[in-house]
Parts: structure tokens; sequence; C-alpha cells
């Protein structure tokens, strides 16, 4: 029995064999040849049907068919074979007519991809010369879509430098004989619309570069790819339906700079093993919910080939990863999150790509991606490719790739790696190995141009968005408006803050009074940029140790030192990250195999209450900071703080306020030696009569020794005096009794 393609109208009647079949016009030797090898730039010019002398031309190209036909007016028409899969016949018409193809290699009818005009429009291919297609994913990679009547899928790819290109897949046993590209014109972007292919299909682009090489490249523009280690690219249209609504119209309503920002960092295929997103979209909202974080931090999401690299390996720069799920699956858990009031951040990865050969590498035979000099082309740390930023066309696939998370995801914000790396031609590298910008410099000027563009694209179109920078130097400006010569981005991760205070923690305390000042610079420089301070993924693992392996002192005062950490580290100006697995003091180094170790707080491990306390502490700390306006409202601005000891180094103590834009105050007091001050004398002024204790690290529910200043606090003569408990930070606000 024949099989039909559905969206194909009904014959208007029998499909009868007509007589004797008349051979259309041979083709140009040279025009044949080209299309045969998959270097021809116009196939539709040969395929198809076509006004000739004596009727209308009609010649498929289907390698695997034992015979082909074209069905038209109730008549079926068969081809001669002109050998090597061409099939071919002369019809005695006048005009060409409605007709589709009966291809005995099933047997099946289908359209004639031939037949069709360009499924992509002027207006499309002048944006993409320009390099301003915002939504380039509309335009470039795998469309399922109805053109001129019929069902089927449009692709498209940019492959400026190749001689051809065909479309291969599962529906063509992986040969791309059958479905040659055409060139549109000189903006490098090959098109064809193929009927009866729909969503699930797998499909890669078989180049034939000017050199003569064939191979088969994965969709730079997939939405979907098989899960890895497959290679495929998948035909895929979202069918979600958001319940977001409520969440994206408030989230822009405070400036994320002025509101709390509590980040929770997560490697999703590692946070539960073996979790799909759906699956995780059941568990890990509400306990991000229930430990009181405002937002979580997603490692990247975006398909990689090698799943160590954490998702900083990226080859499917439009696609979730299939590891866990479909694109709609993802869109559930990031619609889960919100519907549970948490905002999502991505890790977004523009810096460098991988050199697999079925990916973005020598995409069209030639440095496509990457730019074409091989000193700046490889990275030298991670034997990547960079790309090209300044080439219009990676520009612009790398912009609207950070527009299309936020709009197609609904991502809340991108947390853009490795900054640094992309900012300085010599990074990495020795002298001879780079070359200097036109001015002599070592800044690379495109990718400053890109940094820029993206930042005030992304902020242009989706209100509400947050940027983030990792970046960790000294580099003027991230966080500055792109209108005033800055990069544009609205957060920079503090690495100095970080680096250094781990520094500091990691003494003894009878040493910490030679490292004070490692505490305190932090706030030299605290409001030259907007700031998040980060305890991520990067500072536990790799020899580096978790976070309260990190401290010195036997398991006490291993936990109490994580305690008064977070406690100052919360109460710190800038907003905070923490990465999974140290809201409990896990001791050993995070595994992306094994992931947190949950077992350390469950019923029946002798130190699960040790683990807890931290747990409850860090749910204690964000319950605390979202009702103290003063710890996140005024981050930016240095009114909102005031050393209160600054100096006190040989006694390891630290103790500031924090203000809120109506001057309320919070002092934060950390004593971070191991000995219990009393009668501890803190000038903390006389706007303030009386002070409550609102947070102590050291209380016995957390595993603390229970040192506390308990009922009211008194100023007397502008000082505060207090019980300093042991490796402990203690916050204080107004009494209010």
């Amino acid at each position: 029995m024949a099989l039909r393609d559905t969206s194909l109208p009904e014959p208007s009647g029998p499909a009868a064999p007509t007589g004797a079949v008349t051979a259309a016009p041979p083709l140009d030797a040279t025009d044949r040849g080209r299309l045969l090898a998959g270097a021809h730039h116009d196939p539709h010019a040969l395929l198809g049907a076509h006004p000739v002398p004596g009727g209308i031309a009609v010649r498929a190209l289907r390698p695997f068919a034992r015979a082909v036909s074209v069905l038209t007016g109730g008549e079926r028409h068969p081809l001669a074979s002109e050998g090597d899969g061409l099939f071919s016949a002369l019809l005695p018409l006048e005009t060409i007519p409605a007709y589709t193809l009966l291809v005995e290699d099933g047997v099946r009818e289908t359209a004639d991809p031939y037949r069709f005009p360009p499924a992509l429009g002027e207006l499309d291919l002048h944006l993409i010369a320009e390099g301003r297609h915002e939504q380039l994913w509309r335009a470039l990679g795998a469309e399922p879509m109805v053109h001129e009547g019929v069902a089927g899928t449009r692709f498209t790819v940019w492959a400026p430098n190749a001689q051809g290109v065909r479309v291969a897949g599962d529906f063509s046993c992986w040969d791309g004989t059958a479905f040659p590209m055409r060139s549109l014109g000189s903006s490098g972007v090959w098109e064809l619309f193929l009927p009866g292919i729909g969503e699930g299909a797998t499909y890669k682009f078989e180049i034939h570069s000017r050199y003569g090489q064939r191979f088969l490249k994965a969709d730079p523009m997939a939405r979907r790819t098989q899960e890895p280690p497959e290679t495929a690219s998948v035909v895929t249209a979202s069918h979600y339906e958001w319940g977001d609504a409520e969440w994206l119209r408030g989230r822009g309503a405070t400036p994320v700079h002025e509101a709390p920002f509590s980040v929770y960092e997560v490697h999703l295929p590692s946070w539960r093993p073996g979790l799909s997103y759906r699956e995780l979209a059941e568990e890990l909202p509400a306990y991000v919910k229930d430990l009181g974080f405002t937002h979580v931090e997603l490692m990247p999401v975006a398909e990689h080939p090698y799943g160590p690299s954490w998702g900083y390996q990226v080859t499917g720069f439009y696609a979730p990863t299939a590891r866990l799920g479909t694109p709609d699956d993802f869109r559930y858990l990031v619609d889960a999150l919100h519907r549970a009031g948490i905002g999502v951040i991505m890790d977004w990865v523009p810096a460098h790509f991988p050199k697999d050969d079925w990916a973005l590498a020598r995409f069209d035979g030639d440095p496509l991606y990457e730019p074409g000099d091989e000193r700046r082309a490889t990275h030298p740390d991670w034997g990547t490719y960079t790309f090209d930023f300044a080439r219009t066309e990676v520009r612009n696939f790398l912009v609207a790739n950070a527009v299309y998370w936020c709009e197609e995801f609904h991502i809340d914000g991108l947390r853009v790696d490795a900054v640094a790396s992309m900012l300085y031609l010599d990074y990495s590298r020795d002298s001879g190995q780079w070359e200097p910008n036109v001015y002599g410099g070592r800044e690379d000027l495109a990718a400053m141009a890109f940094l820029q563009e993206m930042n005030a694209t992304v902020y242009r179109r989706c209100p509400g968005v947050v940027t983030i920078a990792e970046e960790s130097t000294a580099w003027g400006g991230v966080t500055r408006p792109t209108d005033t010569g800055g990069l544009g981005f609205g957060f920079k991760w503090n690495m100095g803050w970080m680096h250094d205070s781990l520094e500091y923690l990691a003494k003894e305390p009878v040493h910490r009074k030679y490292h004070h000042h490692e505490m305190t610079f932090s706030m030299v420089y605290a409001y030259s940029e907007n700031y998040v301070l980060p305890i991520s993924h990067d500072e536990v693992v790799h020899g580096k140790q978790a976070l309260v392996s990190k401290m010195p002192g036997d398991w006490w005062q291993r936990r109490a030192n994580v305690r008064a950490y977070l406690g100052f580290m919360w109460a710190h100006p800038g907003k905070q990250l923490l990465f999974m697995g140290q809201e409990f003091a896990q001791g050993a180094e995070w595994s992306e195999q094994r992931g947190p170790e949950w077992w350390l707080t469950e019923d029946g491990y002798h130190s699960a209450g040790d683990h807890r306390g931290v747990r409850d502490l860090v749910r204690d700390l964000n319950a605390r900071y979202l009702r103290a306006p003063a710890l996140w409202q005024r981050d930016t601005d240095p009114a909102g703080f005031r050393w209160v000891a600054v100096d006190a180094a040989d006694d390891n103590v630290f103790a500031f306020l924090r203000y809120d834009r109506a001057g309320t105050p919070l002092l934060a007091v950390s004593n971070f030696s191991p000995v219990v001050r009393h009668g501890y004398r803190l000038a903390a002024g006389d706007e303030v009569p009386a002070w409550e204790e609102v947070l102590n690290t050291d209380a016995a529910r957390y595993g603390g020794s229970g040192v506390t200043n308990p009922g009211a606090v008194k100023t007397e003569d502008g000082h505060v005096t207090l019980t300093l408990p042991p490796l402990a930070t203690v916050w204080l606000m107004p009494y209010a009794g």
C-alpha cells in the first residue's frame, strides 16, 4: 500500500500511468557533475519542473528509488532514469501544473522540494547580512512550517565558503544526495524546504568545501539535539504553555542592584543525579524556596558533548542538553521555579567552543566562527577555539543567542563565563603569540564591542533581565552603561573579595592578624562596580577543597569558621552566591558524577545535626536578609556602609554598619578568633538607643556554643558593648521592644 504525505491535498482522481516516456533535455555535463557531487549553488534550477521547448521538463534526484513518477490531474507520468539517481521526463504541457512525486523507495507520495520558492524572506537576509537579526533562530536552522500550503520543515544554514550544502538525516538514510540546498546569494545562507519532514526528524548538513572535502556538520542553530554521545540535530517546535506571566510582569519592578539577590548555584545533572528536567521541577524549586534563595544559577545547560566539562565546552548554543529532556521539559523547569518565586540565571559561554569536527570548528571547510589567524583562534588554556568577534555574522550568532535564552526560555539573567579571556589579546599568551590592537594596546576591541552590543540588546529586548560578568581583572567599567563607554553588565563577580577572604579564613586564627587587610581591602573598591560575592563551583574542585575543609582547626572550629564567614558574606556589600553542597558544609570536593552528599544531612548519620545546623543558618541568613533592606537596598551606594571596627587586627574583629534608604541600620560584627570576647566596646554612634541581636552564627541550633547577647543592648556614650562569640558573626538591629 502506498504511503502518503499527509500534508498533501487529496488526489483529484485515479493516478493511471500514461504512455511512453519522453526524456527531458539532458543536463549540462558540468551542472550534472556539480549537482551529483553536492557542489551546486542552485539545484532548484536543475531539479523540479521548468518550461523548455516542447513542454515542461520535470527532473528529480532520488538515489535510492527504483522509479519516480509525476502525479498531476489524476494521471501518473513515469520519469525515465538518467542514471546516478536522476529521473526526468518531458510533459506535453504548456504551463507547470500542480503536481506531486510518487517515489518508489517505500512507496510514497510527496511534494517536490524543488517546486517551492525560498521560504526565507528578503528582510531576514538583509538583517543577517547587517548582523542585526536579533531573532536569528527564527531565520536559520530547522523550522517546521506550512509553506505554499504544504507542511514541512525549512532548513537554512550559514556557510559562505561552501561550494555546496545538502541536508542529510534519518529520512534519507543519512545520505544527502537527494536534498541539495540552494545558495541565497551573498548572504552566505543556504536554504531548502522539505515537505513532509516534521518534528522529531534528525538531521545534519553535508558540506562540500571549496577544497573538495565533504563532511557532515550538526546545525549551529539546532534548537534540539540527540542525547550525547549522539551528535545529530533534531527538528523541534515548542508547544509549551507558560504559567509565569505574573512573575515576568513583576521581575523588573525594582532595579536588580537595589533588590534582594541571593543565589544558589546548581549543576543540574548532578544536583540529584538521574533526575530529568521535569523531575527536577518537582524538587528543586521547593528546596531553594525553603532555604530562602531568591535565584538559582544554572551551570551551562546548552548542549555539550563532554559531561566532565560541566557544560563549559558548548557545541549546541541554541539547544538545552538532551541529557535531561526536551527543550519544552526545560521550559517546564524554568516555569516551575518562577511559579515558586525564584529567578533563573544561566551560565552562558561565548568565549570559546570545542574543536569537535562535527560541530562549529572550521564549519564550512574554512575558519568561520573562529578567527583565521591560528594564534588568535586557539585558546591556550582550554584547547578550544575562540569566536571571531570581529565578524558580523558571528557576533550576530552570539547576540541573538543571548536574546534566545531570555525570550524563548524566560531566563532572568545570564552569567557570562570567562569575560577576561575575551577582553585581552594577550590572555594566557606569551610575547610573539599575539598582536596589539590598532592603538598598540592589549585590549580586544572587537570583543569589547560584542559585549557592549550583547548587553545593550538584551536589556532593550528583555526588561528585568540582568547580565553578570565573570571578570577576574581590574578592567574598568564592566558594570558601567554602554553609553558612557562601559561594557554594560548589571553585575560583576567579585573575584578579588573571594580570593582575599578565603585566603584569610584558611589561616590559623593566631596568624590572621597579619592578614587583616585581606578582609578589609574589598571596601576600597566595593563601589567601583556592582558586585556579586561568589563562592562558586570553581572554589570547591580540583584540589581547592570544599568550603568547610578549607578552614583550620578541628571539626567544630571548621564549621564555626564557615558559619562566621557566611554571616560576614551575607552582610558585606554586594549580592551573594553559594554553590550547592556548601549550604550544609559538605566536606568533600564537588564531583559532577556524585553531586552533593545529601546523606550527610539524613537521619542515622552520626554528624547529620552538624550539617543540618549549617543549613539552618543559611535558611535563617536568607530569611533575615530578605527582611533587612539595609543589606541590599544600597549595595551600590557608599553612604549605605560605615566601618565601626576596621583596624582591630589583634582581635580578629570586623564590625560595620549597613543602612537602608530610610536610614535604618544593621550592625554586623565578626569575631574570627576562637575565644569569647566579653565587654567588647564598639563605637556604633548615638543614632540607635538600644540594639537587639537578630542573628548569631554561634547559636546552639546551628551547632555553635550558644554565646549570645539576649535582650536589649543599650548604647552608652556612642558605644555599644557586646559579648562576641568565638568564631562567629552577629547581626544587630534597632531594638523593637
